[in-house]
């Protein structure tokens, strides 16, 4: 197979962590299938829920009955347009602005949660950022303390300002990714936080097992979603994708069906496990 196959038109976007409304083709973040209730009466908190896998999970979150509060940095018609199709799903969204990688701000996203919807019983880790560099002798430490902040710090915040309000059923699920298994040479940094969170997972899995609270993750490969042309050139944009077995880039719905089903019942003997939306690359769970 051809590893620099074309699967995308050629762009890039200068500012992380991207916008969803600027991406040609649009992601597909629409559920494939009908709602059968899975989270009725549920309500989760998603990071990053205003566009990519986060919005794909909301939206399907919302076809299955959650209400959902969406978190995110600056890209306010993103989130706005999220919380709109959620909206559509017959659902209620709410969305608050800042940066997740503040133990304050999830201290108030948690907080708002609760005021706004009542209660929580989800908690979905999504946030993520990722910048390339030519080698080791490139990364510094503000890019190397800002990458972990954004994507392993956060986690700690938000489940630590969540716990109080989980009860028994509550599930969390993390988004890790493929270079947690497979490492990146342009992003050493963002694939060291990603394994980071597959540490993270197992152990609050353990630790919260007595509460019977599932941890769980998913490990997308290469997904079409806004951090891609914010993170590469044009032409590494235009094969995003086109080196794994089934031979393009992975759409966010098809990676927000994994988080439903870690967060609805149907996965309640599952914990401390990671599933692999990734396009058919053989990894280690």
């Amino acid at each position: 197979m051809n590893d620099k196959k074309q699967t995308l038109p050629p762009q890039h976007q200068e500012k992380q962590p991207g916008l969803e409304s600027e991406m040609t083709p649009a992601p597909d973040y629409m559920p494939r299938f009908p709602g059968s209730g899975r989270l009725k009466d549920k309500v989760a908190i998603i990071s990053g829920g205003d566009s990519g896998i986060g919005r794909a999970v909301a939206v399907a979150m919302a076809r299955e009955g959650a209400k959902v509060l969406i978190l995110y940095l600056d890209e306010h018609e993103d989130a706005k347009k999220t919380a709109d199709i959620v909206a559509r799903e017959g659902s209620e969204a709410d969305v608050l602005a800042g940066d997740i990688g503040s133990e304050a701000f999830c201290r108030d996203a948690v907080a708002k949660a609760v005021e706004r919807f009542g209660k929580l019983d989800i908690v979905v880790n999504n946030a993520g950022e990722q910048h390339t560099v030519g080698g080791l002798e490139e990364l510094t430490e503000e890019q190397l303390v800002r990458t972990f902040r954004t994507n392993v710090f956060s986690m700690f915040f938000l489940t630590k300002a969540a716990l109080p309000h989980l009860k028994e059923g509550s599930a969390i699920v993390n988004c890790t990714s493929i270079t947690a298994y497979q490492g990146h040479i342009q992003l050493i940094d963002y694939s060291a936080s990603k394994g980071a969170i597959v540490t993270l997972t197992r152990t609050l899995s353990q630790l919260l097992a007595k509460r019977g609270i599932r941890v769980n993750a998913v490990a997308p490969g290469p997904i079409w979603t806004p951090l891609i042309p914010a993170s590469f050139d044009a032409k590494k944009v235009s094969t995003h994708g086109g080196d794994t077995p089934l031979g393009r880039p992975g759409q966010p719905t098809e990676v927000a069906s994994c988080f439903v089903f870690l967060a609805s019942e149907e996965a309640s003997y599952m914990s401390g496990q990671v599933l692999h939306p990734n396009g058919g690359k053989i990894v280690g769970s």
